[in-house]
């Protein structure tokens, strides 16, 4: 586990002007993961896009963590449903090709 991959949420937090209990709440929600390194806590870098979202989840919308819960559920049954209906529609293409 690379450090430079990693972002310590006290940087994320001035930058993003956002609480560090925010943050704290979201990883407790299991919408994002944070790592424990030497008492301090760390964000991969592959996560801030999803951060991004939730933030202005928060400040456009206004929702709370339990709203940004269930957005951010939605959005990922809507992507695998599109995931889903892609593979189906290549699944019938063969079909149709073979006719």
């Amino acid at each position: 586990m690379a450090e430079k991959h990693f972002i310590a949420t006290r940087t994320i937090c001035s930058q993003y002007d956002i609480e560090y209990s925010f943050v704290i709440a979201l990883d407790e929600f299991g919408l994002i993961h944070l790592e424990r390194i030497d008492k301090s806590t760390y964000l991969h870098q592959d996560q801030i896009g999803a951060l991004e979202k939730m933030i202005r989840l928060h400040r456009e919308l206004q929702l709370n963590m339990e709203g940004i819960d269930v957005v951010c559920n939605l959005l990922q049954k809507e992507e695998n449903l599109r995931k889903e209906i892609i593979a189906l529609k290549n699944r019938l293409r063969l079909y149709e090709d073979n006719f």
